[in-house]
């Protein structure tokens, strides 16, 4: 079974849930409090469209590393760990950024938001139209493991 539709869609879509937010963030952002809040809405989109890519990019390498085995204690090591990642670098970011006088907070603030409640939706949403299989089961007139077998051994293979 194999994933990476799925996280291709989720990626393709949370690049333009990004490009969005950057747009609308940084618009409203430069007309409600200037350049401060213009950088806070790129930034705040930036930042969500980047953890976006990591989660989605840590289960496509997962899923080549492992062969598609989703069950592999390394496929959720390296989702983990991505995950650790992404808390330390967003705990770094929020203390770096933290009292920027370039940075209108609550703009960056809102742009988070928004981003992240858009790339839970394009989660859902990927996740509702995709078609990966959850049942291996033999479809009607395809020859299952038996009936190979039997057809060997009549032809006397």
């Amino acid at each position: 079974m194999t994933t990476a539709p799925l996280f291709r869609r989720v990626l393709r879509d949370g690049a333009i849930l990004a490009l969005v937010v950057a747009v609308l963030g940084g618009g409203i952002g430069l007309i409600a409090a200037g350049l401060p809040g213009l950088w806070g809405g790129l930034i705040g989109a930036v930042l969500a469209a980047v953890f976006l890519a990591l989660t989605a990019a840590s289960v496509l390498l997962a899923g080549r590393a492992t062969g598609g085995d989703l069950a592999s204690p390394v496929f959720f090591g390296i989702v983990l760990g991505v995950w650790l990642l992404k808390l330390v670098l967003f705990l770094v970011l929020s203390i770096v950024l933290r009292g920027q006088p370039w940075l209108n907070p609550y703009v960056f603030f809102a742009a988070v938001v928004v981003a992240v409640l858009g790339s839970l939706v394009i989660d859902v949403v990927a996740f509702q139209k995709s078609r990966v299989p959850y049942v291996d089961a033999p479809l009607p007139g395809e020859p299952t493991g038996t009936d190979v077998q039997a057809d060997e051994t009549r032809n006397g293979d």
